[in-house]
């Protein structure tokens, strides 16, 4: 299940990373890096925390292959058109949301679920931040490089989605819950107050 979810945020986090640096106008090697920084960063630091080092993706690097074939395949499909195609501009916003919504539910469970292997299942507070860096950490990276501020900080409730699923998931493992069925418990849960976020507007509130 630990590789169904990090294959399922790294494809989702690298396409919609892709999809920013296709936004931006930048070139081939901008929107690979972007698809490979929002697919691992998140990663990056949550193995920085628990002390791996050097961190996963440096020594495994599967993940960062994946995010950055799947990065190139979506250039080369935007490419053929030349520039973005007139049709896509009126889809990006949606596109965009569902693939961050996938990867940040994907890597908030593997997150918590990483912390558990790590030996920390007693600490629920750094299994909730662990999660919640794992699934935000990716994004804002890519949203400091595309020069635009990070979604974490004003959009549709971003890290509380991530935040209230890493703890559903925490609290359901410690009350002796299947440790499988928690973890999807809580990538539904960050996908269902996403989806609830974006519906009904919700947002922080914050001084207008």
């Amino acid at each position: 299940m630990l590789t169904v979810f990090d294959i399922t945020g790294t494809i989702a986090f690298a396409i919609s990373g892709a999809f920013v640096g296709i936004h931006k106008k930048m070139d081939i090697f901008g929107v690979l890096m972007l698809a490979v920084t929002t697919a691992c960063g998140g990663g990056l630091i949550r193995d920085l925390i628990i002390g791996v080092n050097p961190p996963a993706m440096f020594v495994e690097p599967v993940f960062v292959c994946i995010a950055a074939a799947t990065g190139l395949s979506v250039f080369l499909i935007m490419y053929r058109h030349k520039r973005m195609p007139a049709s896509f501009a009126g889809v990006y916003d949606t596109l965009l949301f569902w693939f961050d919504t996938l990867g940040l539910a994907a890597f908030t469970v593997d997150g918590v679920m990483i912390g558990i292997n790590a030996g920390y299942a007693g600490n629920a507070f750094l299994l909730t931040f662990l999660g919640f860096v794992t699934g935000v950490g990716g994004g804002a990276f890519r949203d400091v490089l595309a020069d635009q501020m990070p979604d974490i900080f004003k959009k549709h409730i971003y890290a509380v989605a991530s935040i209230s699923g890493a703890l559903l998931a925490v609290l359901l493992h410690r009350t002796l819950f299947p440790w499988r069925l928690s973890m999807i418990a809580g990538f539904v849960l960050v996908i269902v107050i996403r989806c609830l976020a974006r519906h009904y507007a919700w947002n922080l509130p914050k001084v207008t």
